[in-house]
């Protein structure tokens, strides 16, 4: 997928261009590798929110995407709507209570979305939080599952700024929960794609606490009243540059421990009151055969290839794991 036109691109008659031509994309990957346009992304809603409002706003953004894949040449649409219903980066600007009708809408734009791309195939991106499944009700979550072609789960971010306990962001038990909370709703394991993060990701924690176990310490003030970042948690990727320019996450990975139980990697750096989460392939090995397998999900999908870079541990560790299914 390339990442990403802007939500607003599709609102209005479009002349959107990728970041790179798409000939020049499929000449770095094998024959036959689909090349689908990702729209939207983290913080990236109002076009979303604009283009679902109405029968008519709905038929003009889907009739802009097909034309737009038509003349790029692309194979398939991913909608990265972040999130329908509220809980975006916006939601102390723009409350849930002034997007209640996205829970209706969401799926009527991806309806219209469908049904302009034609033999494109369309996938979506959804939240691992419950608490940010406010559109992927049991009412609705049928209509979107009879309507796209795949869905592409983010169980990642399990935790996020807005907590105030540590927690795993991507553990074994969080991803199975969030998997299990759609098919209850009705999603089909089958369209199911699970999300692997090639990041870490790390949260300050309480002035003066010990943080001595895997999940439960307190966190500090991680963000403002009004949504906005205290500046004190954040990602790293697992790119070369990062192992040697961040001596922090380096003394992570060396140092790191392994929740077995809930199937998680932590380091509590109790020099800097910094508590770090992420992804071993081993624990990326377990997912497949707790997950992937036992609930017989559609595939395994990562956010990003290139954020592997420094020996590609956890891409390979993805690839052993389709090899086996």
């Amino acid at each position: 997928m390339t990442a990403f036109a802007p939500s607003t691109a599709f609102n209005w008659d479009s002349s959107y261009q990728p970041f790179m031509p798409l000939d020049q994309i499929r000449a770095l990957f094998e024959r036959g590798t689909k090349v689908c346009m990702a729209i939207g992304g983290w913080g990236d809603t109002s076009g979303f929110s604009a283009g679902a409002v109405d029968e008519e706003s709905r038929k003009r953004y889907a009739k802009n995407v097909a034309e737009a894949v038509d003349r790029l040449g692309y194979d398939c649409v991913d909608v990265d709507w972040e999130y329908p219903g509220g809980n975006g980066q916006d939601y102390g600007q723009i409350p849930n209570e002034q997007k209640v009708s996205e829970i209706e809408t969401y799926p009527l734009l991806l309806t219209e979305i469908k049904a302009a791309i034609g033999r494109h195939e369309l996938s979506i991106a959804v939240p691992g939080r419950e608490a940010d499944m406010i559109a992927f009700t049991a009412e609705q979550v049928p209509k979107i599952d009879k309507t796209v072609d795949f869905i592409n789960v983010m169980t990642y971010d399990l935790m996020n700024r807005r907590d105030n306990a540590t927690n795993h962001h991507t553990s074994v038990e969080g991803s199975l929960q969030t998997v299990d909370n759609y098919i209850q709703r009705g999603m089909s394991p089958s369209k199911m794609n699970l999300g692997f993060a090639f990041y870490a990701k790390y949260f300050t924690t309480k002035d003066g606490v010990q943080c001595l176990e895997p999940t439960g310490c307190p966190t500090a003030v991680l963000e403002s009243a009004d949504g906005s970042d205290t500046h004190l948690s954040g990602a790293v990727t697992f790119e070369i540059d990062n192992y040697n320019s961040n001596a922090a996450f380096a003394n992570a990975l060396k140092n790191g421990r392994q929740d077995s139980a809930r199937g998680g990697q932590w380091f509590w750096d109790g020099s800097t009151e910094i508590y770090w989460t992420w992804d071993t392939p081993d624990l990326i090995a377990r997912k497949f055969k707790e997950i992937v397998s036992a609930r017989k999900l559609g595939g395994v999908m990562a956010w990003s290839l290139a954020q592997d870079s420094h020996d590609w541990s956890h891409s390979k560790a993805v690839q052993a794991g389709v090899k086996e299914l």
